[in-house]
């Protein structure tokens, strides 16, 4: 037996599990039409998602859509479906792009979402409006054989750590799996074009799209105006082509059952930081109330911008890691330097433009005079800031992180605490990177 097979003995859900979720969804989409009608609704109950295309690996997330003509309006749409979820599902109201409600029915997991019924996708009024032309598409191009390579795409992505198109992931959706398997056969085909992918790459199902500018571009077979790919970032796209050579190269189960990162002792971790040469800083926040995946993007946006600052004050950003859990949001930096010397070279205007200003300022100071240097008025300046810590809290405010972050509640940690400290799991691999399938 291969290896590819034997992955699929442990993945596909057996004919008990299928049943299990096929009866359950049955009764829920019972109850939901039972709903509309007792309440004088208008509005179709539909499935889509993973589940209604067997691809699910699992127990799938239930994607439960509301469909409503399009005679209804936005404002009654969100109002009529969130509350029709929040009646049912006893759920919360998922405030994103398009608000939807988040449950659980008979412990299965389920967002069930309003939308509009339309002919095409042409006539898109909300975002969420072409997900029944996305399943449908899926549905009449792949068979039970294809269901499966979708299965192994899916298990590979998530072990390699790109699957999802959530903002924390920033990586390859189902949708988008699914639309790889029909364009290339199998699993291996899929990652056998993968394999010469190269930033900018742009794939065509079913027609081509007004071009689009993206570390890789799959145009939508139901909505050629959309990129399908749009949430991968760049190093997910290297990553996945790191992955698919390596896994031609020598299959192996580690690649779809990677084993479980571990931490390594607080001396390694410091021997490993000296080692390097490096200068290790964290910085935290407390965990606001907000949707999570708005988190995971704030916390992406709050780690940039801190780098940015780091970098801009001459302390070197190496590498940085970010983590969330129920209470704190947390960036560990890895820095070329975490101090500087107090002063520094100011460069300043050529000595043939007007300098008088320049001069006038710095003439007389406690570092000593104004001297030429490549052609340009050159004087040794204070530093504004001589550590990180001191610089990102005087910079915080200005820096640009995530809206709903609090920067006066922002806390800087230094090296040594964060080695004595610090979460070792995350702290082994800032310091040890290394891909799941090589641990």
């Amino acid at each position: 037996m291969d290896l590819e097979q034997q992955v699929l003995e442990r993945i596909v859900p057996t004919p008990e599990q299928v049943r299990s979720i096929e009866e359950r969804a049955g009764r829920l989409k019972a109850e939901v039409e039972a709903y509309v009608a007792s309440h004088g609704i208008d509005a179709e109950a539909r499935f889509a998602g993973s589940f209604s295309k067997n691809t699910f690996l699992s127990d799938p997330d239930l994607d439960l859509f509301l469909l409503f003509p399009t005679s209804v309006s936005p404002e009654d749409l969100k109002r009529i479906g969130l509350q029709a979820g929040e009646d049912i599902l006893h759920g919360e109201r998922i405030f994103s792009e398009h608000p939807y409600t988040r449950g659980t029915y008979e412990g299965l997991d389920v967002d069930m979402v309003p939308c509009y019924h339309i002919d095409s996708t042409s006539q898109l009024k909300t975002a969420v409006d072409r997900t029944p032309f996305h399943t449908a598409f899926v549905k009449s191009r792949l068979d039970d054989a294809g269901c499966n390579q979708v299965r192994l795409l899916k298990k590979f992505m998530k072990s390699v750590g790109i699957y999802g198109a959530e903002q924390d992931a920033r990586g390859f959706s189902g949708y988008l799996c699914e639309i790889l398997v029909v364009k290339y056969g199998s699993f291996r085909k899929v990652l056998e074009a993968a394999a010469k992918y190269r930033e900018g790459t742009v794939l065509e199902v079913r027609g081509r799209g007004p071009d689009m500018r993206a570390p890789l571009v799959v145009y939508d077979p139901v909505d050629n105006n959309r990129n399908v790919a749009s949430a991968v970032h760049l190093e997910t796209l290297a990553r996945f082509i790191v992955a698919a050579r390596a896994y031609l190269a020598e299959p192996r189960m580690e690649f779809f059952f990677p084993d479980a990162r571990m931490p390594m002792p607080r001396d390694w971790l410091a021997s490993r930081a000296e080692a390097d040469g490096a200068r290790l800083l964290t910085v935290e926040f407390p965990r606001p109330e907000a949707v999570e995946d708005n988190l995971q993007s704030q916390l992406w946006k709050t780690q940039y911008a801190l780098a940015r600052k780091l970098d801009r004050f001459g302390f070197e950003v190496i590498r940085a890691i970010h983590a969330m859990d129920n209470d704190t949001m947390t960036v560990v930096f890895m820095l070329g330097r975490d101090t500087l010397s107090p002063t520094f070279k100011h460069r300043g205007p050529p000595v043939w433009v007007d300098s008088e200003a320049f001069l006038a300022k710095w003439r007389g100071g406690k570092h000593g005079e104004p001297f030429i240097e490549d052609g340009a008025w050159t004087v040794v300046a204070d530093r504004q800031y001589t550590s990180a810590g001191e610089m990102l809290r005087g910079e915080v405010d200005t820096a640009g992180i995530g809206r709903n972050l609090d920067p006066a509640a922002m806390a800087v940690t230094g090296h040594d605490a964060t080695v004595r400290g610090g979460d070792r799991l995350l702290l082994t691999e800032l310091l040890d990177p290394k891909f799941p399938w090589e641990r």
